[in-house]
């Protein structure tokens, strides 16, 4: 069973680009309207994965997984 969503107080603009973006797509409204909420909500969730993603390299310490120090490997090259 599919469930029902009401939108009320839909701006004039807004719904007028909604039906012209419904035709050029072949779509009814309703289609139009569910197509562009999975479009929005899915790139909201990649935005999230990216952020995520972004946010885990930001922290990520060589050393602590076991890299050598960069600075200690630059000085012993120097010394050669």
């Amino acid at each position: 069973m599919m469930s029902i969503l009401h939108v009320r107080n839909v701006p004039e603009e807004l719904y007028t680009r909604l039906k012209e973006s419904a035709e050029i797509q072949h779509r009814s409204l309703s289609a139009e309207v569910i197509a562009l909420l999975e479009w929005a909500l899915a790139g909201t969730e990649r935005s999230s994965r990216a952020l995520w993603s972004i946010r885990r390299r930001r922290f990520y310490s060589p050393t602590a997984a076991g890299a050598p120090d960069s600075t200690h490997l630059l000085r012993e090259d120097r010394s050669r």
